[in-house]
């Protein structure tokens, strides 16, 4: 189970440290340095998903997947906000910068936990072959 949880959240911080340096190569207003990208990978995994635990236990009922993409989003944005304004080596500015570097990361993110399940689910195929 804990070499579960070291994809996942490998894989995770992977996916937003991709995004925050692709939010930076592609968006003028967007800029980080070297020693920020880890900092800030791994503040915004924590925010992230304070924010998502916090609304799903709180706000959300009965979730739908259109509502979970929606809160993904609205995470990922209160995040980079946060994110922001804690990190030194992080600097971002605009409301059109946000948006679009919520998307880039959004995006990034996603496709790191994608990632991380295929693994998982390799990882279990392999070993339910190996075991009969």
């Amino acid at each position: 189970m804990l070499v579960r949880w070291g994809i996942r959240l490998g894989c995770s911080l992977v996916g937003i440290a991709v995004g925050i340096l692709v939010s930076s190569a592609v968006l003028s207003k967007f800029s980080v340095d070297a020693a920020a990208v880890v900092q800030a990978a791994l503040l915004f995994w924590v925010i992230h998903l304070g924010i998502q635990l916090l609304a799903l236990r709180v706000l959300v009922h009965e979730p739908s997947i259109a509502l979970a993409g929606l809160l993904a989003l609205v995470s990922t944005i209160v995040a980079l906000i946060i994110v922001n304004s804690i990190v030194s080596g992080l600097s971002i500015h605009g409301i059109q910068t946000y948006v679009i570097a919520t998307v880039i990361i959004w995006i990034t993110t996603s496709i790191g936990d994608i990632t991380g399940r295929q693994i998982l689910r390799s990882r279990r195929k392999k070993h339910e072959a190996h075991s009969h």
